[in-house]
C-alpha cells in the first residue's frame, strides 16, 4: 500500500452527490453498473498492485489509480483490484483514445464505477476536490455547524466556543492561526500574542515541541490537556485529521472562567465536525495557489491573457518588477537528463519559494520542473535577492542552484523579455560550472554576463546548421568514431590563444606532438588555424559539438 489519504468518515455521501460538487469536465463517468447513488466513504490513493491491503479499509472508497496507464493490462488489473477491495469507484487518467474497452467490461462485470480524470488536472488537484466534496456531503454531528457555509472557520470557532465554554483558536499544523472565536473576556498573554501575530510565538512552539506535547497531540485522536500554570490558563487541544493526515488543531482556553465540565467531549465532536471545513479551506487554498501560479506563468510568457494574469497576481502596470530564474540540481552533477526534479531538488525549491516570498511584500513565484520563477517589485527591493536565494540554498545539503536576474521590466509587457534574459543567465552559470567541473551554487545578473549571454544567443541561432559545419563537423565525427583527439588539440590551442607551449602543457603532451596534430587536422579535414575565419569556425563548431555531446 502506498501513501494513503482517507477520510475515515462513516458512509453518508453518495457518488452522485460527490460528483455534483465537482466542476463538470474534471471527472467523467465511463460506466456505473450500480448507478451513481452508491455510498462513498471517502477517497484515497491506493497502490492497486498491493494484494496484502486490508480490503475493509477500502470498502466504499473512491480509489485513485495513480501511475496506471489508461489502456492496456494495467487498467484492467486496476479495475479488478478495486473490485476485490470493495471500492465504490475507480478513477484513471483519461487517455486520448478513450477508456480501454476491456477495463470498461471488467468494471461492468465487477459492479464498480469507472471514472476518468481530465489530463489537464493533476492527481493532487483531483484528490483535493474529491476530499472536499466527500467532506461536504457528510452531515455533521453538530446541527449548528451544518448551517455554516463551507470553510467558515470563524463561524466554526464561535460555535465550538459556545459548546466548550471557553475561547477557541483553530490552527494549522505549523501553529499558524486560521481562525479564533470572539473575545468576551480579556485574553491571557499567550492568546493575545497568538492572535496579534496570527501564529503561536516561536519560542512557545519550541517549548511545546521539546516537552513532547506536539508528539502526543499529533499521535492521538483524543483531547490533550495543557494544565494551567502561573502564566497561562488551562488549555485543551485536539488534532483534526483526515485519515492519517493532520489538517490542523482546535485549542480551547479557559476564558475568564473554567471550561465546561464536558468540554473534552465537546471538542471531540467539534474535531469531527470541523473536518469538512478544514478540508474545504485546504482545497480552496491549494486551488487559489494553483491559479496564482498559472497566472505568473501567463504573465511571464506574455500573450493575450497577460493583462488578466497581472490583475490576478496583483502586478501593477505602473510599477517596475524584477524577474529571477532559479534552477536546482542535485550535487555533484550540474545537469540531469530529466526535467522532473528529484526529492532533494524539490526540497530546495520549496525552501527558496518560501524565502522569496519573505524577501518583500508583493513577491510571487511559480514552478516549472526544476525551475523556480520569482517575480518581485523593484525599486526599494533587497539589494541582491538572487544572492540571498543562493545563500539560503546552501542550507539544503546535496544541491546546487543557479540564480539568474533579468533586467528590470518597467511595465508588464516587458516581463517575458526579462524572463528570457534571466534564463540565459542561468544557462551561462550552468555552462561555467560544467566547463570548470565544479558543483557550486552561483548567481548573476544579465549585466554580469553580457558577452557570454550574447554567445549563447548566437549559438542558439546557428545550432541548426551544425551538421553542415564542414571541416569542424568532419573532425568531430572522426574523433567520435575513431577515438582520436584532434578536436581536443584544436580546442586547447584556441583556448591558449595560439600559445602552443601552453596548450601542450594543458594536454600533457610535447609541443611538437601538438603541432603535428594541428597539422594533420588541416590535412585531413581542412581545419586551418592560421586563417582567422578558420579559427572562428573552429571555435563555434567545437562549442556546438560540446552542446551536442555534453
Amino acid at each position: 500500500m502506498s501513501e494513503r489519504e482517507s477520510s475515515g468518515r462513516r458512509a453518508a455521501a453518495t457518488l452522485a452527490r460527490v460528483l455534483d460538487l465537482i466542476d463538470p469536465g474534471i471527472l467523467d463517468v465511463v460506466v456505473a453498473p450500480r448507478g451513481t447513488e452508491v455510498p462513498v466513504n471517502g477517497v484515497t490513493l491506493y497502490d492497486l498492485g498491493d494484494e496484502d491491503a486490508d480490503g475493509s479499509t477500502l470498502a466504499g472508497m473512491i480509489l485513485l489509480a495513480v501511475g496506471v496507464e489508461p489502456r492496456g493490462p494495467g487498467a484492467v488489473e486496476a479495475v479488478r483490484a478495486a473490485r476485490r477491495a470493495g471500492a465504490s469507484a475507480l478513477v484513471i487518467r483519461r487517455g486520448a483514445a478513450g477508456a480501454d474497452p476491456a477495463a470498461v467490461e471488467a468494471a461492468q462485470d465487477g459492479g464498480i464505477a469507472l471514472l476518468t480524470r481530465h489530463p489537464g488536472r493533476g492527481w493532487t488537484d483531483v484528490l483535493g476536490l474529491l476530499r472536499n466534496a466527500c467532506a461536504q456531503s457528510s452531515p455533521s454531528e453538530l446541527a449548528a455547524v451544518d448551517s455554516l457555509r463551507p470553510g467558515d472557520l470563524s463561524g466554526l470557532a464561535n460555535t465550538v466556543a459556545d459548546l466548550v465554554g471557553g475561547a477557541i483558536t483553530i490552527e494549522d499544523p505549523q501553529s499558524r492561526v486560521l481562525a479564533y472565536s470572539r473575545m468576551d473576556h480579556e485574553p491571557d498573554p499567550m492568546r493575545r500574542a497568538t492572535i496579534l501575530n496570527q501564529e503561536v510565538p516561536r519560542w512557545r512552539v519550541a517549548e511545546l515541541r521539546e516537552s513532547g506535547f506536539f508528539r502526543t497531540l499529533w499521535g492521538t485522536d483524543d483531547v490533550v490537556r495543557l494544565p494551567a500554570d502561573d502564566r497561562y490558563a488551562e488549555r485543551l487541544a485536539i488534532a483534526v485529521r483526515d485519515g492519517g493526515e493532520v489538517l490542523g488543531s482546535i485549542w480551547a482556553a479557559a476564558d475568564g472562567h473554567p471550561l465546561a465540565p464536558d468540554a473534552a467531549a465537546a471538542l471531540r465532536t467539534a474535531a469531527r465536525a470541523a473536518l469538512p471545513h478544514l478540508v474545504h479551506h485546504e482545497t480552496r487554498g491549494r486551488e487559489a495557489a494553483r491559479r496564482r501560479e498559472e497566472a505568473v506563468h501567463a504573465l511571464l510568457s506574455g500573450g493575450a491573457g497577460a493583462e488578466q494574469a497581472a490583475r490576478t497576481v496583483g502586478v501593477r502596470p505602473d510599477r517596475p518588477y524584477g524577474v529571477i530564474v532559479v534552477e536546482a540540481y542535485e550535487s555533484p552533477t550540474t545537469e540531469s537528463a530529466s526535467d522532473a526534479p528529484t526529492s532533494a531538488e524539490q526540497r530546495v525549491l520549496d525552501v527558496l519559494a518560501l524565502q522569496a516570498a519573505a524577501l518583500r511584500p508583493g513577491c510571487v513565484t511559480a514552478r516549472a520542473g526544476r525551475r523556480l520563477f520569482v517575480l518581485t517589485p523593484a525599486g526599494e527591493a533587497h539589494a541582491d535577492p538572487a544572492r540571498d536565494l543562493v545563500a539560503t540554498a546552501r542550507s539544503v545539503p546535496g544541491t546546487v542552484v543557479f540564480a539568474g536576474v533579468g533586467p528590470i521590466a518597467r511595465r508588464p509587457a516587458e516581463l517575458p523579455g526579462a524572463r528570457e534574459e534571466a534564463e540565459i543567465v542561468v544557462r551561462v552559470l550552468r555552462e561555467r560550472a560544467t566547463a570548470a567541473g565544479v558543483s557550486a551554487s552561483a548567481s548573476a545578473s544579465a549585466a554580469d554576463v553580457v558577452s557570454e549571454a550574447a554567445l549563447v544567443r548566437l549559438l542558439d541561432r546557428v545550432e541548426p546548421l551544425w551538421p553542415m559545419a564542414g571541416p569542424v563537423y568532419a573532425m568531430v565525427e572522426h574523433d567520435r568514431l575513431h577515438g582520436s583527439g584532434y578536436s581536443a588539440s584544436v580546442g586547447a590551442y584556441l583556448g591558449a590563444f595560439g600559445d602552443t607551449v601552453a596548450a601542450a602543457r594543458g594536454l600533457s603532451v610535447h609541443p611538437n606532438t601538438l603541432r603535428y596534430r594541428l597539422r594533420r587536422a588541416k590535412e585531413l579535414f581542412g581545419v586551418d588555424l592560421d586563417d582567422p575565419t578558420g579559427r572562428l569556425l573552429a571555435d563555434i563548431g567545437l562549442r556546438l559539438a560540446h552542446r551536442e555531446h555534453g
